[in-house]
Order: C-alpha cells, then sequence, then structure tokens
C-alpha cells in the first residue's frame, strides 16, 4: 500500500505567523504552498520552496479566491474570465518561485472555499480546469475524494488526485461537514491517525452519524493551521509507517 501525505503550507504574512512549516515540511510528502491571494507572502512562499526542495518534498500551487481577510473560506461568486486569470496568475507567481528555490510546480490543489465550491459546481469547476490547462496540462488537480470533480478533471485531460482528510469529519454523502458546524473540524492526533489507518485499509471514513463512507484516496490532508496539526501529521506518518504503508507524493518516488 502507498499514499501521499500533504499539507497546506507557505501560509505566514508580513509578521503574522501561522503553523510550523519546518516541522510539516519534516513530517509530509507534498506541500501545498499558498500563493498571496487567502495568506502567504512572496518571501514566506520563496522560504518555503526552498526548504520543501531541501527535503525532497513535492510542491503544488494552494490557488484561492482573492481572500486575505476571511483566509480564502469565504464564499465568493467571480466571473469565469477573472476566475480563470486569478488562478493563471497565482500558478505562475509560484512557478517562478519555486524555479529559483530549486523546485518545481507539479500540481495545484485549490484552497478553502474555491476548493469545496468546484467539487461540485460544474460551471466554475471548468473554469479552474481551463486555468490550469492554459498554465501547463502535465500539472495534477488534487479535488475531494468522491466528488464530482474528480471525472470532470479527468474528462477534460488533467491528472485528477483524490484526498481525503485527516482532521476533518464527513458526512454520510461524502462530503465534509461544514466549518460552521460543531465537530467539524478534529484535533486528537490518535483518533486522525486510526481513522487514516482505516481509509488506507478498508477504503473507508466514519461519517458523523456513524456509517461508513466508502472513499478511495491517492492523498491525505492534514491542515496546517490547526494548532494540532504537527502532532496530527506525525501521528498519521507514524500509524501508516507501522502498518506496512508506503508514505510517497504521488508525483515521485517513494520517501521513507
Amino acid at each position: 500500500m502507498r499514499i501521499d501525505l500533504n499539507s497546506d503550507l507557505g501560509e505566514h504574512y508580513g509578521s503574522w505567523r501561522m503553523g510550523d512549516d519546518e516541522s510539516m515540511l519534516e513530517t509530509v510528502t507534498s506541500a501545498n504552498i499558498a500563493c498571496g491571494f487567502h495568506a502567504g507572502d512572496p518571501k514566506t512562499a520563496f522560504a518555503t520552496l526552498t526548504g520543501a526542495a531541501a527535503r525532497g518534498v513535492a510542491v503544488g500551487a494552494h490557488v484561492a479566491y482573492p481572500d486575505l481577510a476571511g483566509f480564502g473560506r469565504r464564499p465568493m461568486v467571480l466571473p469565469a474570465d477573472e476566475l480563470e486569470a486569478l488562478v493563471i496568475y497565482q500558478i505562475g507567481a509560484l512557478q517562478a518561485l519555486a524555479l529559483a528555490a530549486g523546485t518545481e510546480v507539479r500540481y495545484v490543489k485549490p484552497h478553502g472555499a474555491l476548493y469545496n465550491s468546484i467539487a461540485f459546481n460544474e460551471a466554475e469547476a471548468a473554469t479552474v480546469i481551463a486555468a490550469i490547462r492554459r498554465v501547463n496540462p502535465e500539472l495534477a488537480l488534487v479535488c475531494l475524494a468522491a466528488s464530482p470533480l474528480v471525472e470532470q478533471a479527468r474528462a477534460a485531460g488533467l491528472r485528477a488526485v483524490s484526498e481525503a482528510f485527516a482532521d476533518r469529519a464527513y458526512e454520510p454523502n461524502g462530503a465534509l461537514v461544514s466549518r460552521t458546524e460543531p465537530g467539524a473540524v478534529l484535533h486528537d492526533p490518535e483518533l486522525v491517525a486510526a481513522r487514516m489507518l482505516q481509509l488506507v485499509e478498508r477504503g473507508t471514513v466514519t461519517a458523523r452519524d456513524g456509517s461508513e463512507v466508502e472513499i478511495q484516496a491517492e492523498s491525505i490532508c492534514v491542515h496546517g493551521d490547526s494548532p494540532d496539526a504537527v502532532n496530527m501529521a506525525r501521528a498519521v506518518r507514524s500509524r501508516l509507517l507501522g502498518a506496512g504503508v508506503d508514505l510517497a507524493s504521488f508525483t515521485d518516488a517513494v520517501r521513507q
């Protein structure tokens, strides 16, 4: 068995600090790096890219709505041409920084409200897919596992990477529980690790009503902005390796 472990990193902004990128880069196999629209700045992105390159961690563009004040988690309705340009701009900026840091952007993972919207909004998803294809059709698109976006991206010729979330609760239909609901975000490292071992071994996660939801995922995300992020990522990594699961980026070779 083999799976990727990713985290959303590079989210410091000026003097505002978010997460522990150094510790997370020692733990994950892929890093989704903020492009400055929901969080992050050029200095932070460059430092995170440099750290990822030094550790052999794959990097992707963590694109978002232009919403620094809301951390990209507020829904927005943008004209298609504007959204397309924003996605292209963010990928391109990170590509330049990655080149200077000695690495390359291998995939795109939308953030927050944009991620949740395109998982089910076919028209908006088509705009994001078009933007990625204009930049580089070889870039993979990380998608919510079991969402319609997976097949839509594949039909458009992109590699769609199905993703599960270690630190989020699930609805019985496979959607994530809204962050406005109690219990939407999980914090117990051992519980999170056990859930992800279940995912890898049985292809299911337990929904908040106790039912088991079938989810086939190539990547597991631990959000970098959670206070317990490092401990949760380490617990997931340890539990999976202990069960004989190979941890490797979906873009690269096995990394132990």
